[in-house]
């Protein structure tokens, strides 16, 4: 579904990011179910070097992504999808016990699994090279393979976490995809036929041309 200017929903994004962060952006998320569920959505473009005060009357900490939904305004990437799936049974179930799983999932995410692809970036991108980071990678790592095996058993020979594909794939799959670099995935060959199916959803393509193209250089930060 192309960014339709017209839209009654907003996702707010930004016009520039560095290269390393390009595609990862969590805008990502709400764009990619939009297009699963195919429903236009129109940008809102804000600077990442100077980020406008009015943003943060809406993001406490300035970031991306924010959504407008007509007069209903959301940040946080997971309180969005769960926003969005409400519209529509094709990323989230009807029944009870099949919305519990689906969130739980989602929650698990965020709270038990993104917190280390974070702490991971710092220690190989923003940290690489000092003796600290050296240090703390080995246990890192075990955690982390400690944490995706029991992943990969929970998922066992199911082809999505919670029945159908649902907004806690797209949750999960773009957190583990922040992994993809570091090989931690590739060592759970269940968690990787996992991803790798994810990210074949032409709705996942299309999302992420759709956040690339909205990047611009003259954005950046002058002489950057």
């Amino acid at each position: 579904m192309p960014v339709n200017p017209n839209a009654t929903i907003e996702i707010t994004a930004f016009d520039w990011v560095p290269d390393f962060a390009r595609g990862f952006v969590r805008d990502l998320r709400p764009r990619w179910a939009c297009e699963e569920m195919g429903i236009d959505y129109a940008e809102h473009l804000i600077s990442a070097v100077n980020r406008p005060a009015e943003h943060y009357r809406d993001q406490p900490w300035g970031q991306v992504p924010v959504l407008r939904d007509g007069d209903v305004r959301l940040f946080e990437s997971g309180a969005i999808l769960l926003h969005l799936a409400e519209k529509d049974e094709a990323l989230l179930p009807p029944d009870p016990q099949g919305r519990a799983t689906v969130t739980s999932w989602l929650f698990a995410a965020y709270n038990s699994v993104e917190p280390l692809m974070f702490e991971l970036s710092n220690v190989d991108l923003f940290a690489a090279g000092e003796e600290w980071a050296k240090l703390r990678r080995p246990g890192l790592m075990e955690f982390i393979h400690q944490r995706f095996g029991k992943l990969a058993e929970a998922l066992g020979d199911r082809p999505w976490l919670a029945g159908d594909f649902s907004v806690a794939d797209i949750a999960m799959a773009t957190v583990l995809r922040e992994g993809i670099e570091s090989s931690a995935v590739a060592e759970h060959p269940k968690l990787e036929a996992y991803l790798a199916r994810c990210l074949a959803r032409p709705a996942f393509d299309r999302a992420l041309k759709a956040q690339l193209a909205a990047f611009r250089e003259e954005a950046g930060p002058v002489g950057g």
